[in-house]
């Protein structure tokens, strides 16, 4: 081998590389001023003013990190996912090298804002020497520096592991950590303390990830067009795709945010409200932008995929569109909405949960209830949706697949629907019993109904597959399923593991607490139980692409073991004479409400019971699938026995006649 081709190819900027994100900064910046002049937003405080400085640096810090976290994201994206790559190129390095660069001004962006914000909080101009020290102090005490923080460590870290990384699977890697690190500044959204606390993160966190998504692609597009010659007609169609799931979802989230920050059609007309009404101007713009570039710039570039002078020009205008909207989303973030922050005088329950006291539970209040989850719901209609166009195009190219497994797919995410905007949701909050309803439903009997669907079989039946060595969603859900990390999760003993001990783990910890008290601890928990319920069902009776499976038996040994620990659970939680939760259901004292520890009780025989009757079924399959295992196996030998003459049996019996003639001749 020469040397040549034993070293990859020196990485080499492009030319006019960072044109593109200075145009985005520059127009950011335009929009921090201007919606900054209407909204008043950088006016002094009457009290406790920290200076122009502060107040005019802080939103164009926050822009920074916004624009420079998109690009980020939008870089790691095409290296991992969007850019074809051949022997002699190395554009994914190339790219990755660019978003470590935009990382550190992330990073940076991110700490500036935090020194800021601080300094806005307590009211002390930079040059004040207990600044820093009070920083020190408090940063990890307030909800929003705490965010801040973390978010320009974890900038910090993609900086430093992007400047290292080489592998497409490192990328991929980043752009998901990179893409954490984005969702998290969600929690530092506006009615942090009112009654649509959650649902204002849920769509902040939708729409940061759209508008990360769909800016920082375009303009990692235009950094990286000089390097893509031919291949930029792909990648711009690639990116086409991608960008129309972002507009959706900012569109939806943006909507949703201006119905619950606005509050009436007459609230419009006031400061915020014309804010909001520009970025929706420019949100329009921007969505007849990209319909024009995938109808005539796609095309052009179809024709000729090196011709980029259209799609660049188009491209700059768009970045100038969303440079303005990034800017007037950084002064927003810092100006009061029409609708008050936060409830007065609001009651424990609220504090404590988010959501106001649901009442003592009336007849039908199984059914009659309902409290929709606009994140939860949106994720049901996601994954009903994608699985019915996956059978469509089955069927439309002529190939069969189970009206049952559709049927399944569907009930599950009806069952999560019910189990997580219904009664077990909204009594689940206060009550133990209910909780626990809610928990055994999303992570034993979701399960049951989703794994036989076999969504992964469908999902690689029905996507395209890829030739230029990038990776699709073909290609990275087969990456995940046949990776070492998944063959260590889908050992039948970790997963049971992770199923049950996690479930004693999170019960008699700090951690059932802040699933209760935080809007961050709720997902997380439910995440977790729909992970760990689906892992260890489809270890038991799924029949998708994974691992090697075990043998019938041991699976069998392995749920009676696990059946045996989650009695003892519900036993455990049935005798127990202590409060889990911390101090939580005392503090909320529900004057409806039964007495706590018995509450507690009676939720350990709900998982008691409740948790028997899926393990129960799940034996039956297992012990169903050995049959029939058993009878295809002895098909298939029946079948080779006719072919050879039943070679194996004759060899057996002149075997045994052999050692008997031995035993003669002794």
């Amino acid at each position: 081998m020469s040397s040549a081709n034993a070293h990859p190819p020196a990485v080499e900027r492009p030319a006019g590389a960072w044109r593109s994100p200075l145009v985005l900064g520059a127009t950011g910046v335009i929009g921090v001023l201007a919606a900054a002049v209407v909204t008043g937003a950088t006016a002094p405080l009457v009290l406790s003013d920290p200076g122009p400085l502060v107040r005019w640096g802080l939103p164009l810090a926050t822009v920074t990190a916004h624009m420079s976290s998109a690009v980020t994201l939008g870089l790691l994206v095409l290296a991992a996912f969007l850019m074809p790559e051949t022997t002699r190129t190395n554009r994914r390095v190339e790219a990755t090298r660019l978003a470590a660069v935009s990382a550190f001004v992330w990073a940076a962006a991110s700490g500036v804002s935090l020194l800021f914000t601080f300094a806005d909080l307590a009211g002390l101009p930079l040059t004040d020497p207990a600044l820093l020290p009070q920083l020190g102090a408090y940063v990890f005490s307030l909800d929003t520096t705490r965010i801040l923080a973390i978010s320009s460590a974890l900038a910090m870290v993609v900086a430093v592991w992007g400047a290292l990384a080489r592998s497409r699977a490192t990328m991929a890697w980043l752009a998901a950590f990179s893409l954490v690190a984005i969702v998290i500044g969600a929690l530092t959204s506006h009615s942090g303390g009112s009654a649509t606390h959650e649902d204002v993160v849920n769509s902040m966190g939708l729409h940061l990830l759209g508008v990360s998504v769909w800016v920082g692609g375009l303009v990692g597009l235009l950094v990286m067009r000089p390097r893509l010659g031919r291949d930029l007609g792909v990648t711009v169609g690639r990116y086409s795709t991608l960008a129309l799931w972002a507009y959706a979802g900012v569109a939806l989230s943006g909507l949703q945010q201006a119905l619950i920050r606005i509050g009436s059609w007459e609230a419009v007309t006031t400061r915020y409200g014309l804010v909001v009404v520009a970025k929706a101007v420019a949100l329009v713009a921007l969505g007849v932008l990209g319909w024009q570039q995938r109808r005539v710039v796609t095309s052009r570039l179809t024709r000729d995929p090196g011709d980029g002078r259209a799609f660049a020009r188009l491209g700059l205008v768009e970045v100038v569109l969303m440079g303005l909207a990034t800017g007037l989303a950084a002064v927003l973030s810092r100006t009061a909405p029409p609708v008050p922050d936060s409830l007065p005088d609001p009651s424990v329950v609220l504090s404590l949960t988010g959501y106001p006291d649901p009442g003592p539970q009336v007849a039908g209040w199984w059914y009659a209830e309902w409290r929709v989850n606009w994140l939860f719901l949106l994720i049901a209609v996601l994954a009903v949706a994608l699985y019915v166009a996956g059978v469509v195009r089955l069927r439309r190219r002529g190939d069969d697949w189970a009206w049952w497994r559709t049927t399944l797919w569907v009930l599950g995410w009806l069952v999560w629907v019910y189990f997580t905007s219904g009664p077990p949701e909204i009594w689940g909050r206060v009550l133990f019993s209910v909780h626990m309803i809610m928990h055994m439903g999303v992570a034993m009997i979701l399960p049951l109904l989703l794994v036989p669907a076999t969504p992964i079989t469908l999902a690689l039946r029905a996507l395209p597959s890829r030739k230029d060595r990038t990776w699709g969603p073909r290609e990275l859900l087969l990456q995940v399923v046949h990776s070492r990390a998944m063959r260590l999760l889908a050992n039948p003993v970790v997963a049971a593991l992770l199923f049950f001990v996690s479930l004693a783990i999170f019960y008699w910890s700090p951690t059932f607490e802040l699933a209760l008290t935080t809007h961050t601890g709720h997902l997380l928990m439910m995440a977790h139980f729909v992970l760990t319920g689906y892992l260890f069902v489809w270890v038991l009776i799924g029949t998708d692409p994974g691992p090697p499976k075990w043998s019938p038996l041991m699976l069998l040994v392995i749920l009676f073991a696990t059946i045996a620990f989650h009695a003892f659970f519900g036993v455990a939680l049935t005798d127990s004479q202590s409060l889990l939760g911390g101090d939580f259901f005392t503090r909320i004292n529900l004057p409806w409400g039964p007495d706590p520890l018995a509450d507690q009780h009676t939720a350990g025989m709900i998982a008691w019971g409740i948790g028997e009757a899926p393990t129960l079924i799940l034996a039956v399959i297992i012990a169903a699938q050995w049959v029939r295992t058993d009878r295809v196996e002895t098909r298939r030998k029946d079948r080779q026995a006719d072919r050879d003459g039943d070679a194996d049996l004759t060899a057996y019996n002149d075997y045994l006649a052999s050692l008997r003639g031995q035993g003669e001749q002794r």
